[in-house]
This record gives structure tokens, C-alpha cells and sequence, in this order.
């Protein structure tokens, strides 16, 4: 079964029918943050190296996307409420991106409007549960190539923005700030 294709017609009638959320602006990001969290702890556990907010070949930029030790990629969609999911239909746009997409939500997202066909995580900030495996497809390899330089290039400048930032997190001294004889 493809996803590359419009939601069928008894998802999308789904998502019509579905009422707004009413949770706030303020709740909802502090949710997404929750659930985030707790999928990169559990991406940890099973020892994918995860990173967040990563912007893919197409422009999109993927909630979380993570390499597992053979080089696949996992790119996770966070819904915080149900407006998220209903104003926010370019996940489908991610699946040329990756070999493997979930959603993640939290225990009270309610889970029946998500296309079944896609993974399913349960969230909160402490960690997370895969209720449904994730969609499964074989990235074309040339793509996979250049995704995987993009996330290596994003992740080491991540990681050099926090050291110049925050030297005490190095040990050491930042070699920009020392003064040369």
C-alpha cells in the first residue's frame, strides 16, 4: 500500500469530522516538548542517534530524525492535539526522506484519526511506547546518501554551536578566546 497518496476517504472524513483541540498555544508547545523528549530518550534506548527539528532535502523540516546503526533512516512527526494534525497534512511529503515514518502523540491524542497505516509512538517527557511499527519503505540509495551527509552536517554543527557556547561543556578553554604570544 502506498502512502504517497491522498488520505483515503474514510481518514480524511475522519479528520473533518474531528472537533478542534482546546488546549492553548502555551500547552500544546509544552506538550509537543514533552512528547519529543520522550521519544528521543526511548530512539536512545534502542540506539538510533536521534536529532531534532532537521531539515530534509525538500526544505521540510522533520520534528525528529534519527540513523540507526546501519544507516536507516526514521523520521518522526509529533502531534501535541488534534488541530496540529488536522492544519498540518505535509507528513506525507517526508516519506521520500526516509525508510521508516511514525507518529508520536501522547496518551490522550485521540489515536483513531491517525492513518493506520503509519508507526505509532506514545509519548510523554519521561519516555515513550511503540504501539504500531513504523511505516517501512527502501530509501533510494542515492537519496539516502545525501540525507545521511545532511544529517551528519547538521548534527556536527549542532554540536559545534553548544561547544562554542558553552566551553565548560568541552573541558576546555575556547582556542578562540586564548590570546596568542
Amino acid at each position: 500500500m502506498s502512502l504517497h497518496n491522498d488520505l483515503d476517504a474514510s481518514a480524511a472524513e475522519m479528520i473533518r469530522s474531528a472537533t478542534m483541540d482546546p488546549l492553548s498555544d502555551t500547552k500544546t508547545v509544552s506538550r509537543a516538548q514533552d512528547i519529543v523528549r520522550g521519544v528521543i530518550r526511548m530512539l536512545g534506548e534502542m540506539d538510533y542517534a536521534p536529532i531534532q527539528e532537521f531539515t530534509l532535502g525538500s526544505g521540510r523540516r522533520a520534528d525528529i530524525a534519527a540513523l540507526d546503526p546501519k544507516g536507516r533512516i526514521l523520521i518522526v512527526e509529533i502531534k501535541s492535539s488534534l488541530a496540529d494534525f488536522r492544519t498540518d497534512q505535509k507528513w506525507q511529503t517526508y516519506l521520500d526522506y526516509c525508510d521508516a515514518f511514525s507518529f508520536a502523540v501522547d496518551q490522550d491524542f485521540p489515536r483513531d484519526v491517525l492513518p493506520p497505516e503509519t508507526g505509532l509512538i506514545i509519548a510523554d517527557r519521561y519516555g515513550a511506547a511503540i504501539l504500531r511499527p513504523p511505516f517501512e519503505q527502501s530509501l533510494n540509495a542515492n537519496r539516502r546518501r545525501a540525507e545521511t551527509i545532511r544529517f551528519a552536517r547538521h548534527a556536527a554543527g549542532r554540536l559545534a554551536q553548544v561547544q562554542q557556547l558553552s566551553p565548560a561543556l568541552t573541558g576546555r578553554p575556547d582556542p578562540y578566546l586564548i590570546s596568542k604570544p
